[in-house]
């Protein structure tokens, strides 16, 4: 990596909490002194894969590629270097190499990527797919909603596993938090059109 890339920024760190509460990694290579950030998405998310290789884009070195997948599926994407600031984040969400959820503060940018990463719309409301997270964690989650936001969220049983719902009372606030952040591709996830 050199000395070229400092600092991550906030804009940076954000992106990076955001997709590791949703669909984004990090992880240490075997041998490896960092962490490195991987996004591995569908072909269907590109622009969204996109935005975030635009703003990550100081500590990557190859844009996002297409890669076929299991079955039909075609993959879209990329990973970071590795950096320090990359462990740092590394080490507070993972336990014994399990995602977990610490206590950090959400921000709107944060609540975004999260939600585009792992949120879809219902009937009045909208679920975040959480099934990553042991219970314990997704009622942390709950919690950091509530706590921080005054937004009330319940566990609801998709299958086997759970997710988050945001209760039908608090949809609209949610809504209004993270709108500003919410790309265009992305907007029917709140029930909008682009």
């Amino acid at each position: 990596m050199g000395n070229t890339v400092g600092s991550l920024t906030k804009q940076e760190k954000d992106v990076i909490t955001g997709s590791i509460l949703g669909d984004g990694y990090l992880r240490i290579v075997p041998g490896r002194k960092n962490a490195l950030f991987e996004i591995n998405s569908s072909i269907k998310e590109k622009d969204y894969i996109d935005w975030k290789f635009q703003i990550l884009r100081r500590i990557i070195l190859t844009p996002p590629r297409q890669r076929k997948g299991k079955g039909n599926r075609i993959a879209y994407r990329f990973s970071t270097q590795q950096h320090p600031d990359l462990t740092k984040i590394y080490r507070m969400f993972y336990c014994n190499q399990i995602k977990i959820v610490p206590d950090i503060k959400l921000n709107p940018l944060v609540m975004a990527v999260w939600f585009m990463d792992d949120g879809s719309k219902t009937y009045k409301t909208h679920y975040i797919n959480t099934q990553g997270f042991d219970r314990f964690n997704q009622e942390k989650l709950i919690g950091m909603l509530k706590k921080q936001y005054d937004v009330d969220s319940t566990l609801n049983k998709d299958k086997i596993y759970y997710r988050v719902r945001i209760r039908t009372a608090s949809a609209k606030k949610f809504r209004k938090i993270i709108r500003l952040h919410v790309i265009s591709s992305m907007k029917y996830k709140l029930g909008e059109t682009p």
